[in-house]
């Protein structure tokens, strides 16, 4: 098995939500992804303004058609899958500040700090700051010690992975291109991590 794909231990999960608490981040564990497609239901509220973004993690917990398909939620996705080119700016403007956004990351360390890679960066403004409320699930195999182990995971494993999947599904590859390192969170309850004791995604 890669390295990367193993779960961390219970004291590493332990704690890695400990330090997440003290650097601003709301965090659950939860044994599988069930139980994490329910918390997911459990944080959002129903008819709540949701962008899901692109993410393995999301598709493995079957939240992505609840979310589009359902009609508990207004999906951004919905809309912006509406909305004609000519309309770029608006699009733009969208996609990075809604309600809610859900989606995962390349990496959590021990020490609290979330890092994302991205190709276009798309997804990284509402996590960053545009979204007003932002639901993270990840599986306990990224998990890793400190800021040096993640970067690592990020070249070394999640994106030959994503831009193999990127190749069959746009066909075009994928890129380390922007990466987000998310060190605390300032602002009270915004910012949700849902550690899952399972292997999710990427």
């Amino acid at each position: 098995m890669d390295k990367w794909d193993e779960l961390a231990d219970e004291k590493a999960i332990a704690t890695t939500v400990e330090a997440l608490k003290a650097n601003g981040f709301e965090a659950y564990v939860v044994e599988n992804r069930e139980l994490a497609k329910q918390k997911v239901l459990e944080l959002i509220p129903s008819g709540a303004e949701v962008m899901n973004m692109t993410s393995m993690t999301l598709e493995s917990i079957n939240v992505v058609k609840l979310i589009t398909e359902s009609g508990r939620f207004n999906s951004v996705r919905n809309r912006l899958a509406e909305m004609s080119d000519a309309k770029a700016m608006e699009k733009r403007r969208l996609g990075a500040a809604q309600e809610w956004a859900i989606g995962s990351v390349h990496a959590v360390t021990q020490d609290g700090h979330l890092l994302v890679a991205s190709r276009t960066g798309s997804q990284l403004p509402a996590y960053a700051y545009g979204a007003a409320h932002v639901v993270w699930v990840v599986g306990a195999q990224k998990i890793v010690k400190n800021a040096d182990e993640a970067m690592k995971r990020i070249h070394e494993h999640t994106f030959p992975l994503e831009d193999q999947r990127a190749r069959k599904a746009y066909g075009v590859g994928s890129g380390v291109n922007k990466i987000l390192i998310i060190n605390k969170e300032i602002q009270p309850k915004r910012a949700m991590v849902i550690l899952v004791k399972e292997k999710l995604g990427f």
